[in-house]
């Protein structure tokens, strides 16, 4: 049982939320964190959970324009560059019913949409079964930082997530 976070991240922010559902995944399970770029397009045979998380770009997941639109703002660079995680999961293969969810990254606000639910219902498209529900984790604004406690609410999410899976 091993479990597979991959996200993408334009200023660092969903990165962090990554590895920190990471380290609450790891009280119960190995865990390999990976940037969209780096992740295979066939999952192996023993992950039994995968989570994957991106920013909320103009109401859903990413694509090359907003992409675009994030490096024009950046001064030191984005984490992620190329594919995202939309494209990912668009060419994703998986050859064995494993569990999985999805998170984001966005600013507060009623009209912010979620690229988790997108990602989420990939995801479901891909007939694997529901881990969780899709979390949103905020920033304070389009390039950061994370809101006080967000980093805390990411492990203990990934906490939770372990204990689903031990008991599941």
């Amino acid at each position: 049982m091993r479990a597979l976070v991959v996200y993408e991240s334009m200023f660092g922010n969903t990165k962090k939320i990554a590895e920190e559902v990471a380290r609450g995944l790891m009280s119960r399970m190995p865990v390999e964190v990976l940037e969209v770029g780096s992740a295979p397009h066939e999952l192996p045979d023993d992950v039994t959970l995968l989570v994957v998380g991106g920013p909320t770009h103009v109401l859903g997941m990413s694509r090359a324009s907003t992409r675009k639109s994030a490096e024009d703002q950046a001064e030191g660079g984005l984490v992620s560059h190329g594919e995202g995680i939309r494209e990912w999961l668009e060419t994703l293969r998986v050859n064995a019913p494993i569990a999985a969810t999805a998170f984001d990254t966005k600013i507060r606000s009623h009209f912010s949409g979620s690229a988790a639910k997108g990602a989420y219902k990939a995801l479901r498209r891909h007939r694997l079964h529901v881990a969780g529900r899709p979390m949103s984790f905020y920033v304070t604004g389009n390039k950061g930082p994370l809101e006080e406690s967000e980093s805390l609410r990411a492990h203990q999410w990934g906490e939770s997530l372990a204990d689903t899976m031990a008991t599941a």
